[in-house]
């Protein structure tokens, strides 16, 4: 915990003066494996996986790892529609700019997570919805807004917008690090280390962001 602590003080620090567009994984070559980009924490480089290694790392994953990063994208993908109504809806410079950044590290993170379950043979949502997007039938993860609140969330414009985008995200930023700690306290899953490092990642970078939101949130009071 102390170790996680001093991580997210730098991550903060490194949210805040940096907002510079993290490396795109790279596509898939015909009849090649494609290196894995793990997307960095903000302020950090992209770490590129090579083909060899990727394959060397690969094993069958555990249950609870493929349904991490399943969720984890149905996860990402609401928060990227926020950030959209949030470019028409807003009026904070600052909040959009930041916002601006999470709509980017958690695009990048979607390819990532889709290529990490590519890679071992599984598919990128559960069997009964269709990959990749946002099925009615798929229950929210934890953190992720209702529908109620995102339609009073689409509805609303200016600084009302503003604190209804803080909070939402700030209660889907938790639920994130809630799924993380559903992983790692499952027994056998979090041992794939691409996986664990994504994971480390997305615990450290959303602790920092939320108390960066929360920061924004009480200088609009």
């Amino acid at each position: 915990m102390a170790i996680r602590a001093v991580s997210t003080v730098f991550l903060s620090l490194s949210v805040v003066l940096a907002f510079g567009q993290p490396a795109k994984p790279s596509a898939v070559r015909a009849g090649k494996r494609a290196p894995i980009v793990q997307p960095g924490a903000p302020g950090k480089a992209a770490k590129t996986l090579p083909a060899a290694a990727v394959a060397a790392r690969v094993r069958v994953p555990a249950e609870a790892d493929v349904g991490f990063m399943q969720g984890m994208i149905h996860h990402h993908a609401q928060a990227v529609e926020m950030v959209d109504l949030l470019r028409t809806r807003g009026q904070r410079k600052d909040l959009l700019a930041f916002g601006e950044r999470i709509t980017i590290s958690q695009s990048d993170e979607i390819q990532f997570m889709k290529q990490w379950l590519e890679e071992r043979g599984r598919p990128v949502a559960p069997a009964h919805n269709h990959a990749g997007h946002m099925a009615a039938g798929m229950p929210l993860m934890p953190g992720m807004l209702t529908a109620e609140q995102m339609s009073a969330l689409a509805k609303a414009k200016g600084a009302e917008f503003d604190r209804l985008f803080l909070t939402g995200m700030i209660q889907h930023h938790i639920g994130a690090l809630v799924m993380v700690d559903e992983l790692f306290d499952t027994p056998g899953a979090g041992q794939d280390p691409v996986l664990y490092d994504f994971a480390t990642d997305i615990d450290n970078t959303q602790r920092a962001e939320i108390g960066i939101m929360r920061g924004m949130l009480k200088e609009s009071r």
